[in-house]
């Protein structure tokens, strides 16, 4: 099976699986072009499929334990970094969550950001998605950034970012541009400067 071929069969895995996967969409129209989408990214096309693989991991091992677990957490995964989010019914789920991925061999680090149901509305969880939509539309239209290098979560006004920067002044206006939409409470960066990981 070529690389490309196994990028498609991951990428129908985690689909399938209910997952959602930041350029989904471009590249299930067409395997040359999600290709290039994916090498534009700073972890390069081998750093995807493995994220791909540790996330199709993840929520198996999730859906096996609750399905409830995989409605509310959140996962987003970058070079063997898991970052979670969301909220969770109670503490222990929270704590089931984390132990489930120290699990998924590839895993190098949680970053737990989960956080426990405090009766959030539908209203409440419109406002966290409108934000991320938000951000995502400024970094995509700011030239100077290479949005396709973020990730951008957002849990009850406080916005979580991971992914790679080329440098500090683009990793400084991501942040200004999610600290500029309104509602944002709070910007939380696990973001990676480029130069970091080279060295």
């Amino acid at each position: 099976m070529t690389g490309l071929s196994r990028l498609g069969t991951l990428f129908a895995l985690a689909c399938t699986a209910g997952i959602s996967l930041a350029g989904c969409g471009p590249l299930l129209l067409g395997t040359a072009g999600g290709a290039a989408v994916v090498a534009s990214q700073e972890r390069g096309l081998g750093g995807f499929v493995s994220d791909t693989e540790i996330r199709a991991r993840i929520n198996s091992l999730w859906l096996q334990h609750s399905i409830d677990m995989t409605n509310r957490i959140g996962l987003t995964v970058d070079q063997g970094r898991v970052l979670l989010t969301g909220r969770a019914a109670d503490p222990q789920m929270r704590l089931d969550a984390v132990r489930l991925v120290w699990q998924v061999q590839g895993v190098t680090e949680v970053i737990n950001e989960i956080q426990i149901d405090n009766g959030s509305s539908i209203v409440d969880t419109a406002r966290d998605t409108w934000i991320s939509t938000q951000i995502r539309s400024r970094i995509t239209f700011d030239v100077d950034i290479r949005s396709q290098n973020y990730s951008i979560d957002t849990v009850d006004s406080v916005v979580y970012l991971m992914g790679v920067a080329k440098s500090q002044e683009e990793l400084d206006s991501a942040i200004q541009h999610a600290r500029s939409v309104p509602n944002v409470q709070r910007v939380v960066s696990y973001v990676r400067l480029l130069s970091n990981l080279q060295g």
